[in-house]
């Protein structure tokens, strides 16, 4: 019995301490990251892995948006970054950016503006322009940038507050997929 005892606690242990300090699942929220996250999603979080590396423009983070609500959004600008998005294009210190996880949801936009009569040139995107990410911090959008709560309105994200990198989509398992290379 005490074999049994021993190895469920140390099971406990190594769980709450890999949950806590390495990986850790969440559910998508939102539609914000449509088409890439679809809401109710659950993904696998790495929290150990900035520790190692520098947030890169692309990933998908985890961050504390409010002490009791997290998000899930796309780092596009690093500290020191000049950001501007002009006619649905988003250029980073002044190149433009090549952003093929928002081709679907342009098309779902134009499609949408096609049946409401709209003029087919309306942004998916409003243009802005961010003269400079401060020091410590990121910049992130929605991949469904017409409907997503992200830097735009909240500000650049400290680093403090990124709680990790998400990884990969395992609930549902036939949507299972890597979100980064």
């Amino acid at each position: 019995m005490w074999d049994w005892t021993k190895a469920i606690a140390i099971a406990v242990v190594l769980s709450v301490l890999v949950r806590t300090y390495v990986f850790a699942p969440t559910i998508v929220d939102g539609e914000s990251m449509m088409t890439t996250l679809e809401t109710h999603e659950r993904v696998i979080v790495n929290k150990l892995i900035y520790r190692f590396e520098a947030p890169k423009r692309g990933d998908i983070i985890v961050f504390h948006a409010t002490p009791d609500k997290d998000f899930i959004k796309r780092i596009v600008g690093l500290p020191g970054d000049r950001l501007e998005v002009r006619r649905d294009v988003l250029y980073v210190n002044g190149r433009p950016v090549d952003e093929p996880y928002l081709a679907e949801n342009k098309a779902l936009w134009k499609k949408e503006l096609e049946e409401a009569h709209l003029p087919p040139d309306l942004p998916f995107t409003e243009d802005f322009t961010v003269d400079r990410v401060p020091p410590g911090t990121v910049f992130v959008l929605g991949d469904n940038r017409r409907n997503s709560t992200d830097s735009r309105v909240l500000g650049p994200v400290p680093l403090s507050r990124i709680v990790g990198r998400a990884e990969f989509v395992f609930w549902p398992p036939d949507r299972f997929r890597w979100l980064h290379p």
